[in-house]
């Protein structure tokens, strides 16, 4: 039986934090709220609530590289391909956007290889790496699915896998009057990623043929705001 699997957050990212989260804050019609540091891939991140009916302890995040900061592993490319120059030109063209989205397991053993032994998929899905971070409301600490090669993979329509410790971000996030409504993955070989998020047994997702893009649409104060990676 395939793991139970669920969105965990979405991630967007810009070549500059502080000036991503202004323009994300602006779009949106909210406040981001506090993040964090990662020593472990030398970025940072702001965070927001955005959990609802449909996705249920759900967030979003504003990621990007932290000025003079390398990764503490050696030899190691961020996450979400933040080392790949052809991403960092198009958010320099085209400002933040949304590229990636992480789903969580109860056991992100299993679901790895559940996605290398597919029949349609033999995904190398990474590393399983431990990561944490401090907060306010207590220590942080997960396991994540990270190529050497830093790749998302699918153009950013395969989830990243994440295992939370016994705390999760949103148990201590406040509401912050925003809902995701829906999550669409579109790629040109869309049967080989439905193999995929099938042998994980991720749920709840729209999965159409097309050119790459991953399309989130959330109810804001400002209405019904889309968000996309047109295929960065």
């Amino acid at each position: 039986m395939a793991p139970r699997c669920r969105l965990d957050h979405i991630a967007v990212t810009a070549p500059d934090l502080a000036r991503g989260v202004a323009q994300v804050e602006q779009l949106l019609g909210v406040a981001m709220q506090p993040g964090g540091e990662h020593p472990l891939m030398g970025t940072h991140n702001r965070l927001l609530n955005i959990s609802g009916d449909a996705f249920p302890a759900a967030y979003a995040e504003i990621i990007a590289i932290e000025p003079g900061k390398e990764p503490s592993r050696p030899r190691t490319r961020r996450w979400f391909d933040l080392d790949d120059a052809a991403l960092q030109a198009g958010l320099a063209r085209h400002g933040p956007r949304l590229i990636h989205f992480a789903a969580r397991v109860p056991d992100a053993h299993a679901a790895t290889r559940a996605l290398a032994r597919e029949e349609h998929a033999h995904i190398d899905r990474g590393q399983l790496l431990e990561a944490s971070r401090d907060t306010p409301a207590g220590r942080l600490e997960w396991q994540i699915t990270v190529r050497d090669d830093g790749q998302r993979l699918f153009y950013g329509t395969l989830p990243t896998l994440i295992q939370w410790g016994a705390v999760h971000p949103t148990d201590s996030m406040p509401a912050s009057g925003l809902v995701l409504r829906s999550l669409r993955a579109v790629h040109p070989r869309a049967p080989a990623l439905a193999a995929a998020f099938s042998a994980i047994g991720m749920t709840g997702m729209e999965i159409e043929a097309g050119p790459p893009n991953l399309v989130a649409v959330l109810d804001t104060p400002r209405g019904t705001v889309t968000l996309e990676s047109q295929g960065l």
